[in-house]
């Protein structure tokens, strides 16, 4: 026991960097949390929530205990100097007849370490046992690399050890964790997964919000690549020596044009053409379309929806409080009234 005290106290600096930086990460990526359950499940489940953002920790932990603490100062570990890779497979048989029991935690722990792997793979991604077991050992052969790397090139030398053994013990515990998650599963089945094309017409706040976090993503992806592709051309021009004032101009009157033309696109002739669904609302299982409408209702639906969602952009952050009113009386929001 008191082996296995002092081996974890060494670790003990680690894993308050991981619990530090856990709320941080967690908010961060709350949003796509958000989307990849709403897609999965096709409704928030306390569980799952719960679940995630465990999974958050683990990996925040789990990062920190193999990477962390980094080289500091001009001299030292991953500075001036480095630790060779360790390729031999057997390479633990040697350390158990060096330093006898003293070994083992080393071994163990490093099974222990991916066996939540391994159960998230199982049990919540719903991988099977192979791929499982893959996952384990690609992500055992990433941390491998940043640490004989010296993080991917961020120092000039390794400053730990890169082991083969690690990836045999990492790949055997995420096996483990798998099994586990299987005989679990025997006993308290997971949850069910979103039907195929589930789709719902009373979608809340949140889930709105997500998909217009989506969509708003995909627009601001889909305007900078058009405005490389437009700054690349007007590189090309002005390289061949053409100075065009009009071009100019034309390319300024662009750059505030492109967003307009992407939002109406994601938000207005999308939807329109897809019962409702935007692409992030088809992702996230929604549609806009609280109930069917026909002809110029449905035509007046969409402009006041792509009016009041350009309003809420362009006087944001004032506007969205006043939304948020609105739905809290109505449960619904202003264009859903048509």
């Amino acid at each position: 026991m008191e082996i296995i005290e002092r081996f974890l106290g060494g670790y003990s600096e680690n894993f308050a960097v991981a619990v530090a930086a856990w709320p941080f990460f967690s908010f961060a990526l709350t949003l796509p949390i958000l989307a990849y359950l709403y897609h999965r499940d096709g409704r928030l489940k306390l569980a799952s929530v719960v679940t995630v953002y465990l999974a958050v920790l683990y990996v925040l932990g789990l990062g920190c205990f193999t990477l962390y603490p980094l080289p500091s100062g001009e001299e030292g570990l991953g500075i001036t100097y480095g630790i060779p890779w360790q390729l031999n497979p057997f390479a633990f048989l040697g350390d158990i007849a060096k330093d006898g029991i003293h070994a083992v935690p080393q071994i163990l722990f490093n099974i222990v370490f991916f066996m939540p792997l391994g159960f998230i793979a199982g049990r919540f991604l719903r991988l099977d046992f192979a791929k499982s077991t893959l996952l384990g050992l690609a992500v055992s052969f990433a941390i491998e690399a940043a640490q004989g790397t010296g993080l991917f090139g961020v120092y000039p030398y390794s400053y730990r050890t890169a082991d083969v053994d690690d990836l045999i013990w990492n790949a055997s515990g995420a096996a483990v964790g798998w099994l586990v998650a299987s005989r679990l599963a025997r006993i308290l089945p997971p949850g069910a997964l979103a039907e195929e094309g589930e789709v719902t017409d009373r979608p809340g706040i949140v889930r709105r919000f997500v998909a217009f976090w989506l969509d708003m993503t995909l627009v601001g992806v889909a305007s900078t690549i058009v405005w490389a592709a437009g700054l690349f051309v007007a590189w090309g021009v002005m390289a061949a020596g053409v100075q065009n004032d009009a071009l100019a101009a034309a390319g300024g009157t662009a750059m505030l044009l492109i967003p307009a033309v992407m939002f109406v696109a994601v938000e207005g002739a999308i939807p329109f053409m897809r019962k409702g669904q935007t692409p992030g609302g088809s992702f996230v299982r929604m549609t806009c379309e609280t109930r069917e409408r026909m002809g110029w209702r449905r035509v007046a639906f969409f402009l006041l929806r792509l009016f009041v969602l350009g309003c809420m952009l362009l006087f944001f952050p004032l506007a969205a409080p006043v939304l948020l009113i609105f739905y809290a009386v109505k449960r619904r929001m202003p264009y859903d009234l048509l």
